[in-house]
């Protein structure tokens, strides 16, 4: 794609989330809102709806964006390391406005309890109908990490949302989480459920043996009579990040140049657009898009960046937009083209956050989530205790959620430190709301979620840190796996992200004291990837925290206070707000 530097300048401006002018609707009414924020002009003749890393939430929730998400090097200052006021100044989003209070963590508990819960796929059909009704053939792309992420997702398999998607209208797919549920389990959805219904993509997924495709790499369909070409593009390293037992005969990676290869061919075959339909993660999407020649777009997920406006990657055949649609069922992407003479001339992009009660919920979805939902019902609402402080995860180094976690861990089993994965999906709770065993499902339901407790030396911990700090931190994106820093309990220590391999962690302490590297140590955890531990017979991690929840005096559970690192390096910086 070609644009002028006028050219890109109007489109920036009009790429910014709808509703520019929302001050004029900030104190009206929920119908009134809703008009302000989802009547989007239609542009052009060719329309891509995307949704992504909704990590099975049917039911419209409350999610927290992060104050700590650090861009470094090259990437310091740029999407998507901007958070809160710098994130609006740079979308050019007034703050106290919907946009502002879904995009960031701004005076988090009163925009929520003014503006309500966000998502709901009841809730998104009704965005999604809407968006399609103006756009007639537009293509309903979802980027994956959808299987997995709730207690009723857990217990069917994966089979409430196979049928809430298709029942949305996704047309295209890719994976990451998914396949978590194993190969087995993948290939039956994808060869019975989808077949007619859902391409699953993804062009960088072989077998181990003779590296033949495993899925379809790219999808040709002819929306409004412009054939358009989607690339899948899974979690290249999903057998790192997840069990490699889950997905034992199949290779993964980046891969490049057969990238290239399946531009260059969707070309050949008469594609006039070429969309990629990603889960690299955004950073490593950005290095894509400078490498690959011949997208259009790169439409993105994985890191749960939720981003207002495109940015245009220039690479050697012209330029690249790339986009990130959040997470949690929150958002959705509309990406439209304006395509004359066999090539993308413009575009216009927004992101529209769902806000449950701006959306009507349509009937058909909502009842085949009650349907799913009626035999769990009492099992998911149980009442464990009520939440004194804010529970979030979101965040480079640490969640009250999480921080809720990892003192259970220790105090149930009798361990002096705790580590909890960096992971990005579960919900947030706001002071005075239970917390049911829906919300420690939410935070936790995985299919390899064992409870642990291990011996480990002060140099192994050590090693452990620096290895996720370097997946986090390492300059080149294509070397970073896109979570967050292992969440950590009883231990403190600094940290100084712009160090090199091996010298980011120093100065570890536990109660005081520094952690020496032969001793060994009492540490908790859970969600290991070696296949032994399904094996030993460990408990559920939410059973765990469950014991823990039910001992708390008056079942009042205490604001949690954040255990996280000293910073040495990377400060000042805009993707962080202590």
């Amino acid at each position: 794609m070609n644009l002028s530097k006028r050219e890109f300048m109007q489109i920036m401006g009009a790429g910014t989330m709808a509703g520019l002018g929302m001050g004029t609707y900030a104190n009206a009414d929920a119908a009134t809102a809703a008009n302000g924020l989802y009547d989007i002009p239609k542009f052009g003749n060719v329309s891509f709806l995307h949704m992504t890393d909704c990590h099975a939430q049917l039911k419209p929730i409350y999610f927290r964006e992060p104050s700590i998400n650090l861009g470094l090097g090259s990437m310091k200052g740029n999407l998507p390391h901007l958070v809160g006021e710098h994130l609006l100044k740079f979308a050019n989003i007034r703050p106290g406005t919907a946009q502002a209070h879904a995009l960031t963590y701004l005076n988090y508990e009163k925009a929520a309890a003014r503006y309500g819960k966000v998502g709901g796929f009841a809730h998104l059909a009704t965005l999604v109908k809407r968006m399609r009704a103006s756009r007639p053939g537009s293509i309903l792309l979802d980027g994956g990490d959808t299987w997995q992420g709730s207690g009723t997702c857990l217990w069917t398999n994966g089979q409430d949302m196979v049928d809430a998607c298709k029942l949305l209208g996704v047309e295209v797919m890719t994976g990451h989480w998914e396949f978590t549920l194993g190969m087995e389990r993948v290939k039956e959805i994808v060869e019975k459920d989808f077949a007619g219904k859902v391409d699953f993509l993804a062009q960088n997924i072989k077998t181990q043996d003779f590296g033949d495709p495993v899925f379809k790499p790219y999808v040709i369909k002819e929306m409004n009579g412009v054939p358009c070409a989607i690339i899948g593009q899974a979690f290249p390293y999903t057998p790192i990040a997840n069990p490699r037992y889950m997905m034992a005969d199949w290779a993964f990676g980046i891969q490049d140049e057969n990238m290239q290869t399946m531009v260059n061919e969707a070309r050949a075959k008469g594609a006039h657009v070429v969309v990629v339909l990603s889960h690299n993660g955004m950073d490593v999407d950005l290095k894509m898009a400078s490498r690959v020649t011949g997208i259009d777009a790169i439409m993105g997920g994985h890191t749960h960046d939720g981003m207002p406006v495109a940015t245009l990657v220039n690479n050697k055949s012209g330029k690249t937009i790339v986009t990130n649609a959040g997470s949690n069922g929150k958002f959705l992407g509309v990406l439209d083209f304006e395509v004359k003479e066999k090539r993308v001339t413009d575009f216009r992009y927004k992101l529209l956050p769902v806000f449950s009660n701006m959306l009507p919920a349509d009937k058909e979805m909502d009842a085949l989530i009650t349907k799913f939902r009626a035999p769990y019902e009492s099992k998911l609402n149980e009442k464990l205790g009520i939440s004194e402080g804010l529970l979030y995860r979101r965040g480079n180094f640490n969640g009250t959620g999480d921080q809720l976690l990892i003192d259970a861990l220790m105090d149930v089993q009798g361990a002096e430190i705790a580590f909890s994965p960096g992971f990005r999906w579960g919900t947030t709770l706001l002071p005075g709301q239970a917390i049911t065993r829906e919300w420690l499902l939410d935070m936790t339901a995985t299919t390899y979620s064992y409870a642990t407790v291990t011996e480990m030396t002060g140099e192994t911990i050590k090693t452990v840190l620096e290895d996720v700090c370097d997946n986090l931190f390492n300059p080149d994106p294509y070397y970073q796996q896109g979570g967050d820093m292992v969440r950590v309990g009883g231990l403190q220590y600094q940290c100084n992200p712009t160090a090199t391999m091996g010298k980011r962690i120093e100065d570890m302490r536990l109660n005081g004291k520094l952690i020496e590297a032969g001793k060994k140590y009492k540490v908790a955890g859970w969600a290991p990837v070696a296949e032994e531990a399904r094996h030993q017979g460990n408990k559920q991690v939410w059973d765990v925290v469950e014991q823990w929840l039910k001992t708390q005096p008056n079942g009042r559970i205490k604001p949690r206070q954040l255990n996280a690192p000293k910073m040495t390096g990377g400060l000042p910086n805009p993707g962080y707000v202590a």
